[in-house]
């Protein structure tokens, strides 16, 4: 079959202006090069072989962290589970099931552990249970979301093994993990299964139509442009891509009711290209009498924490995120 052929990059608004970019932000992505190429269909499989060398997969024990945490893997009625928790912890622990990011054709759940575990499993006193869910193009809509709902309900049918409080299971995802957890929260409500305590939604992916000003006006300065988001949403849904029809599951923007969610907490920063569309979400869940808490990160690109994660700005909305959970979970300051 022919490739498809390149997404058009909308051209600049002319009363848009390149966004204001963290200074420290800034230093360290001129550090790695600068802004990355835009991603294409024709260099998908060259950025998969790239992405996973460098995502590399640390072991059971390099995840145990010098016996700092007590780490496993799962067999989740097929979906591949690591779970870690504080070494040490007594009792059933809230839990934090956490997708990870990487445009729904990359990234793993062994990668992004570490850092989860280090920022808020310790300090609160959390079980993450990372999910491996099916990467596009080869696994396409609804494959990803229903690889996590089945790692949900595994969890809460295990919590015993897992020593998890199953009514304390909080969904957690980064990008495109931050979309499937949107998704799934909203495939939970209407599938009549227990709702989680609440969604943490970091710089989630959740608009497939890429029509925002915020898209256009990130163009050629954040590290995940207009172009490599079309390239990753068409091989997440195929033919469905863009039409008018889309099931809200597939991309919780296109929902129209946000109603009867669990309490959400979003964030985003004001020079990345998903800025607009997950603002739009909070207020759509606002409007719907929902509950959820937006920060806004100035002169964050997407990725910042990664970016520089010592930066005063990665430190202030990781205190953020888990002054969040601390609350939402009742945790003891």
């Amino acid at each position: 079959m022919p490739e498809d052929p390149p997404p058009p990059c909308a051209p600049p608004h002319p009363d848009l202006r390149a966004p204001y970019l963290d200074r420290e932000s800034a230093a360290a992505l001129a550090a790695r090069g600068g802004v990355p190429a835009p991603l294409t269909p024709d260099g998908l499989a060259r950025w998969q072989r790239r992405d996973a060398a460098r995502r590399p997969r640390p072991t059971l024990r390099q995840l145990a962290d010098g016996g700092r945490f007590e780490a496993a893997e799962h067999d989740a009625d097929g979906v591949t589970v690591v779970s870690g928790r504080p070494a040490g912890a007594d009792g059933a622990l809230p839990a934090l099931l956490y997708l990870h990011g990487g445009g729904l054709i990359g990234g793993n759940a062994y990668a992004v552990l570490p850092r989860v575990l280090r920022e808020l499993a310790r300090p609160l006193g959390l079980t993450v249970l990372s999910v491996e869910y099916p990467l596009a193009p080869a696994a396409r809509y609804p494959a990803p979301l229903h690889a996590c709902r089945t790692a949900l309900r595994w969890a809460a049918a295990h919590a015993g093994r897992l020593r998890i409080d199953p009514g304390r299971i909080v969904l957690a995802g980064k990008s495109a993990g931050g979309g499937l957890a949107a998704a799934l929260a909203l495939l939970l409500r209407d599938g009549g299964d227990p709702a989680p305590l609440g969604q943490l939604l970091l710089s989630p992916m959740l608009d497939d139509r890429g029509a925002t000003a915020s898209a256009r006006q990130a163009a050629g300065h954040d590290t995940w442009d207009a172009v490599s988001n079309t390239t990753a949403w068409r091989a997440a849904l195929g033919p469905l891509h863009g039409t008018p029809d889309l099931p809200p599951y597939a991309a919780p923007a296109r929902s129209r009711d946000l109603s009867g969610l669990p309490p959400a907490y979003l964030e985003v920063g004001s020079a990345e290209t998903f800025r607009d569309e997950v603002t739009a979400y909070a207020d759509a869940l606002w409007r719907a009498g929902g509950h959820a808490e937006l920060h806004v990160w100035p002169g964050a690109c997407h990725g910042f924490d990664t970016l520089a994660p010592r930066s005063a700005l990665s430190r202030t909305a990781t205190a953020a995120r888990t002054d969040w959970l601390r609350r939402l979970l009742g945790c003891a300051a």
